[in-house]
């Protein structure tokens, strides 16, 4: 009868410990993102093939191979990405923000600066400007026989 309180216990235990495993949010993070657990494995990699070429040999020889140093820089890399991920930290990518941000700058710029740019992207815009010359649909009357007080100067008289 000991036996079956015995199990009866670990049961509940088990089940209770099930519980709080399920309900922990970094459990389900690692169980959900593929992400967090592809790091995870490349940090564990990394510092496998590390310690597999620092094995016999001392630490300064060590940390003077070149390779060594990729691995360990690897798996740290691996390893901080992994723990921003559990904390819910995305990494996030600003170079084509900072990309964007320059090039719009850079147009900006050359916009401003180069009116040769400036008229071919205003003709882009808004097709090319025709150009004329203004001829007035009506003639001043050339009337020289004409001697009238209006036309005479002002104080001759």
């Amino acid at each position: 009868m000991a036996a079956k309180k015995k199990a009866a216990k670990a049961g509940a235990g088990a089940f209770a410990a099930g519980q709080a495993v399920r309900s922990n949010e970094y459990v389900q993070r690692l169980a959900e993102d593929e992400e967090l657990r592809e790091n995870l494995r490349k940090a564990f990699v990394s510092a496998k093939k590390a310690y597999g070429r620092i094995n016999g040999k001392g630490p300064a020889k060590a940390l003077d191979d070149k390779k060594v140093q990729r691995e360990l820089k690897e798996a740290a890399t691996s390893l901080k990405e992994a723990a921003d991920g559990l904390r819910g930290r995305k990494k996030r990518k600003r170079r084509k923000g900072r990309l964007l941000l320059l090039a719009i700058v850079g147009a900006g710029l050359a916009l401003a600066l180069s009116e040769g740019l400036r008229k071919k992207a205003l003709d882009a815009l808004f097709g090319a400007e025709e150009e004329f010359e203004y001829t007035a649909s009506t003639t001043p009357e050339t009337n020289s026989s004409s001697t009238t007080s209006e036309s005479a100067p002002v104080g001759a008289g």
